[in-house]
């Protein structure tokens, strides 16, 4: 394994096995008190855990494309929507073409996805995950400049992204940046001229604030950007928001948080099976949280894709 860090509970032939990453930098950087709290759960129900410790930024991503996971039940990790992004895009892109089941501890900034699933406490989603049930994930493949990526939770361009690699430079302003880069964003006013394509329709040319296609109903910390979304119905939710006033756009925002922004005239909810965004000038995406890609782009779901541990 290299530099790898690796443990591991007593081996019992008998026993699940799963391997379970932790970043003790990242996130939230409680990943290490957060294995502390979990261990006893695996060690109640006898289920051995390979414990892998990450070292750079991506190690989560290399350890799922390279991990031999003869012998083993599952990949697992402690994290948030960007270490589940890493597994998922690392284990679709396997050499070997083999897929396995994910579980997700929930220790991130960003929690969409257990958001979802109605598991934000470390200690339930440990548990679900000892007793093996499987739940089937749609996966959104993103073709983005020639590169594959592949997303569970949300693709998002326009003010989103924009909104979300000018938070960056935020971050002295703690977990407000992104809202203040969003107000920032609008007040801009920037255009974003972009042909959208939706299956077999005609395209739409407009001066869009921004497209997010979503497979989960939250993103960020608890949006509710697609209150309609199921992560396993063959269907990613779209949701357009055309040219607006900086005021309408302003009362708009809070909405996200509750999903009432759907009922807005300003708003476009559509359930598709893919589509593609081609704009005048190329720019930016964001993928599951993660500040990733550039248009063009186009995104087709994958039904069922994974399987997850819940």
């Amino acid at each position: 394994m290299g530099g790898w860090k690796i443990h591991a509970t007593s081996i019992n032939a008998q026993m699940k096995k799963y391997y379970l990453i932790v970043n003790p930098a990242g996130g939230t950087k409680k990943g290490l008190d957060i294995l502390e709290k979990v261990k006893p759960i695996f060690q109640k129900h006898q289920v051995e855990i390979t414990i892998l410790h990450t070292e750079y930024a991506g190690h989560a991503r290399q350890l799922a494309k390279e991990l031999d996971l003869a012998g083993y039940d599952g990949l697992c990790a402690i994290g948030g929507d960007g270490t589940m992004f890493e597994m998922v895009n690392g284990m679709l892109k396997r050499d070997d073409g083999k897929t396995f089941p994910l579980g997700l501890i929930t220790g991130g900034t960003g929690n969409a996805f257990m958001h979802d699933l109605d598991c934000l406490d470390p200690i339930e989603a440990a548990s679900r995950i000892v007793k093996g049930h499987l739940r089937p994930v749609d996966i959104a493949k993103v073709e983005a400049q020639d590169v594959i990526y592949y997303s569970f939770n949300i693709v998002g361009w326009g003010l989103v992204a924009d909104a979300g690699h000018l938070a960056e430079s935020l971050r002295w302003l703690g977990g407000i940046r992104y809202d203040v880069a969003s107000i920032l964003e609008v007040i801009k006013g920037r255009k974003r001229i972009a042909r959208l394509l939706i299956e077999d329709e005609e395209a739409i040319e407009e001066d869009f604030i921004f497209i997010v296609a979503c497979n989960t109903i939250h993103t960020g910390k608890a949006m509710r950007i697609a209150p309609h979304s199921k992560f396993d119905d063959g269907k990613i939710d779209l949701v357009i928001v055309r040219r607006c006033s900086r005021i309408q756009l302003l009362k708009l925002f809070p909405k996200l948080f509750t999903g009432e922004h759907i009922k807005s005239p300003l708003v476009e909810y559509r359930q598709v099976k893919g589509y593609s965004i081609i704009p005048k000038e190329d720019s930016a995406l964001i993928l599951d949280g993660e500040l990733t890609g550039s248009t063009p782009v186009n995104v087709s779901i994958e039904p069922k894709r994974i399987n997850v541990l819940v």
